[in-house]
């Protein structure tokens, strides 16, 4: 494959971001005394939220490729750490519900806030037709990572 071709260059530029947001991740991971797949769990169950999906250990577990006793583990010190809890569902009282606490929120905005807004500056330059070619293709992108990750 041609390295200089358009969409190499595109595979490049993803990559830094990706590389870029990865470091930012690290960064607030260290400052907060978490571990990287710590701020990966709580991406998940906050993408969940927004999502209206239920996030219970069983689904974070798949979300992050751990076993039962690695999930418990995760889910055990997210709790320690005040960043998460455990809940009765009220629907199914056998089912226990996982929800970000204020707290982790609130640190995560304090830290991803500003990237978060120059982002969303960025956009503005953008029209609306840009703007859903550039979703479109991201979305793309990432069906193509998750499809090769479950092959």
């Amino acid at each position: 494959m041609n390295d200089q071709s358009p969409a190499m260059d595109l595979v490049h530029v993803l990559r830094a971001v990706t590389v870029e947001f990865d470091l930012l991740g690290a960064e607030f991971a260290a400052r907060h005394g978490l571990h990287p797949t710590d701020v990966r769990a709580l991406i998940h169950l906050l993408d969940a939220a927004r999502g209206d999906t239920p996030a219970t250990p069983g689904w974070l577990g798949r979300q992050m490729r751990l076993n039962s006793a690695g999930t418990t583990a995760l889910v055990d010190r997210l709790e320690r750490l005040e960043l998460v809890r455990r809940t009765k569902d009220t629907v199914d009282r056998r089912r226990v519900l996982l929800e970000v606490e204020e707290k982790a929120t609130e640190l995560g905005w304090s830290f991803f806030g500003p990237v978060i807004a120059e982002v969303v500056a960025v956009t503005e330059g953008f029209d609306t037709g840009e703007l859903e070619t550039v979703r479109n293709f991201l979305t793309a992108v990432l069906q193509s990572a998750q499809h090769a990750r479950s092959a």
